[in-house]
């Protein structure tokens, strides 16, 4: 029709260039595997992008390849998101923590041409070496004088960049062209594919930086913990740049020390990543009896934030931010900033509303449904199976049609797995997943619910609750435990008590079991598939 808008394709290399343009003074501060600092800006970012666009096509590289990385956060890994998706090809971000059976999976299933990895796991695709694809590039992601000593054929990463122009013809292509591939990994069977496009990835970008602006604003020094392997940082190599934000890359030292001293070191204002590395840094923030001085928020999610945790942060000054969603969301798709008028709410009002999994973003539908499919009021009480459409959200699993007719109703919408309500002011809580409901008699018991208070025991350092099989009730609670000390373990009693403010009597664990640790998902979150199988044949004190 005359009259109408232009219509230029989203592209995610714009975003580079913009940032190149409009904020010259954001920059990239790596630890590097090497074992120092390096500081690039976003324009130095992006004349190195194009240079290795040009490496890469020397390679062969084209429309619609897969070049896979195995790598932590650094500049590095920042260029190849962007060199790979701007001449064409998907970026396939591979998880080192995946088990050898699923990374040699997924690097089948993709067609991997070329595999860029940090020097810290070269080891892995030396084990793997006997089982590779055949014709696949290994790039090691190093200068020469770091090159590994290794029975493989590596190219060079900075070999790559050598002698290239910086300036490269980056082509237009439709907004819907596949840009990265992201599997899951907290899955039975084999791992799936969530491959995102141009348009998803820039409409997500843009939706965190109006969503998430405390985090997300020019001049900002934003540490993503969470790795650019999980779900691509979490959107934040897309949304710093392109509100001027600078980003803080850890590498792979993401104890609590460390974090820590590189908050310090390089005035962090804000820090993304599950709750797992958090409870790392508190145990350094009650150490040192101090919170680093720019820390402003930290966004919390991958699993539930117990309230414990976050009423910890706020009392020192640290907003946080409880958000929510799945790699196949891009992933974000709630957010737990509070409004003006929440802000002035109690303290106790505000931690209840925080300790939800806050409300959607923009452009991202949710339903709650129930046992008949129905969709379910948002009245805070109706519970049912969250479902979620959007502008970044997949319509369907990369390369598997029976997964895809699992996952989407006849409407399109996605079943996240999530058992959930919402109020009437839409913020989201996760009950469980379904899979980590226990059915005890019949009844449906929490295992959050139990988790997030036993978490307010000064004595838990942290916790997980799991069915154990019952003869009379089917399923009962059994609570794990990871004692702040190992030798003053918390009392099950003590923990009831706490527990019966809040829950039916009938819902307590049964019993506690105190362990060294617990089981990590290769995406930091706790294994209770592990613990299940771990804790297979345990009897319950009063079921023997």
């Amino acid at each position: 029709m005359q009259g109408m808008m232009m219509h230029m394709p989203l592209r995610i290399i714009e975003i580079l260039d913009y940032a190149a343009q409009a904020h010259p003074g954001g920059e990239i501060v790596s630890v590097r595997t090497e074992g120092d600092i390096h500081r690039e800006t976003y324009a130095e970012a992006f004349a190195r992008a194009g240079q290795l666009a040009h490496g890469l096509a020397a390679l062969g590289v084209s429309d619609g390849d897969r070049v896979a990385t195995l790598a932590w956060n650094g500049y590095r890994h920042f260029e190849l998101y962007y060199a790979i998706s701007g001449m064409g090809a998907v970026c396939h971000t591979i998880n080192p923590r995946l088990s050898a059976e699923q990374m040699l999976y997924i690097i089948g299933h993709a067609s991997d041409r070329v595999i860029c990895v940090d020097l810290t796991f070269v080891p892995i695709v030396e084990a793997l070496a006997d089982h590779l694809p055949e014709g696949l590039t290994l790039v090691a992601m190093t200068d020469r004088a770091h090159m590994p000593d290794s029975k493989l054929d590596w190219l060079c990463y900075e070999d790559l960049l050598e002698g290239q122009p910086s300036a490269y013809d980056w082509p237009v292509m439709p907004e819907d062209s596949a840009a990265g591939l992201c599997y899951t990994s907290g899955t039975t069977g084999n791992p799936k594919g969530a491959l995102y496009s141009h348009r998803s990835t820039v409409l997500h970008a843009l939706y965190l930086a109006v969503t998430v602006p405390r985090s997300l604003h020019e001049g900002a020094r934003i540490l993503p913990v969470v790795p650019m392997f999980h779900v691509n940082s979490w959107g934040l190599p897309y949304a710093a740049p392109l509100v001027g934000a600078s980003l803080i890359m850890p590498g792979g030292k993401l104890d609590g020390a460390s974090v820590f001293d590189l908050m310090e070191e390089e005035k962090v204002t804000a820090s993304w990543g599950v709750p797992t590395v958090w409870l790392g840094l508190r145990a350094e923030v009650e150490q040192r009896d101090a919170v680093p001085s720019a820390l402003d928020q930290l966004v919390i999610g991958g699993s539930a934030a117990p309230r414990a945790m976050i009423e910890f942060f706020e009392k020192r000054g640290v907003d946080v931010c409880h958000a929510w969603g799945m790699t196949e969301m891009s992933p974000v798709g709630t957010h737990g900033q509070l409004s003006k008028p929440m802000q002035e709410l109690p303290f106790d009002e505000r931690m209840a509303l925080k300790a939800k999994q806050g409300r959607r973003v923009f452009g991202v539908e949710l339903r709650i449904d129930g046992e008949d499919g129905k969709p379910l009021p948002h009245d805070g009480t109706s519970s049912g199976e969250l479902h979620v459409r959007g502008n970044t959200i997949i319509s369907g699993y990369f390369g598997d049609e029976a997964a895809t007719e699992d996952a989407f109703d006849a409407d399109g919408w996605f079943g996240t797995g999530d058992v959930a309500v919402i109020d009437e002011r839409g913020f989201l809580a996760i009950q469980d997943r379904s899979k980590d409901l226990i059915k005890s008699g019949g009844e449906w018991i929490s295992s959050l619910d139990l988790e997030n208070i036993a978490m307010g025991h000064p004595k838990v350092a942290s916790c997980a609750v799991i069915a154990v099989s019952h003869p009379k009730w089917e399923e009962r609670p059994l609570l794990v435990v990871v004692p702040r000390q190992a030798d003053d373990p918390p009392d099950l009693e003590e923990i009831h008590e706490m527990m019966l403010e809040h829950l039916a009597k009938w819902q307590l664990p049964d019993a506690m079991e105190c362990v060294e640790d617990l089981p990590l998902t290769a995406t930091g979150k706790v294994s209770k598939l592990t613990l299940r199988k771990r804790f297979a044949d345990y009897v319950l004190p009063d079921a023997g």
